[in-house]
């Protein structure tokens, strides 16, 4: 039985909870099972907090309703987070961890694989904003095959309006394509 457990960490804003719904729909238009929820806990509700959303996939019902502590992926949409969360807390040994980060980042942990796509400037270059979820989502498909990019532009397109959804999917296309990693 596959069951794939994720967790975002962000900041309050940047659209950590939306990721997590879209990742989930995204799973979903392949006829997997999946659920997404947040983790406001600590003030998350404001712009710019330390907020957690989390997505389950699996190819049969998900029975759990926790928050997910031994993840198999973590996605770190605010490198500068990790002055106060330590986002490898519980990742499963050889779990895959995503920045959006330009360079690379110095790991605690060797037992784990990291992988980098520059997802703010993605953003900015096709959307016009730093809102870079559906970037990381493109590296995501790409680095794990767990959704395809098909799959992840139709969650897109029902989140999102007309010229919105085109700007993230191409979004999503360019991150598919530019992410790199650290095995």
């Amino acid at each position: 039985m596959l069951l794939v457990e994720l967790r975002i960490h962000g900041r309050g804003g940047q659209g950590s909870v939306a990721m997590a719904e879209m990742i989930a729909g995204a799973a979903f238009a392949e006829g997997k099972f999946a659920q997404a929820f947040p983790y406001l806990g600590g003030g998350g509700e404001r712009r710019g907090a330390p907020v957690q959303a989390y997505a389950r996939i699996s190819d049969s019902p998900i029975k759990l309703r926790e928050k997910i502590e031994e993840p198999d992926l973590v996605i770190v949409q605010d490198p500068t987070i990790m002055e106060m969360v330590d986002v490898l807390s519980g990742l499963k040994k050889d779990g895959v961890i995503l920045f959006n980060s330009e360079s690379t980042i110095e790991l605690s942990r060797e037992d784990v694989r990291a992988f980098f796509v520059p997802a703010s400037r993605i953003a900015i270059e096709t959307i016009g904003r730093p809102i870079m979820n559906t970037a990381l989502i493109g590296a995501l498909a790409r680095i794990t095959g767990l959704v395809s990019v098909d799959a992840v532009a139709e969650a897109i397109r029902e989140k999102f309006p007309g010229e919105i959804a085109e700007k993230n999917v191409l979004a999503v296309r360019k991150a598919y394509e530019q992410v790199g990693g650290v095995e």
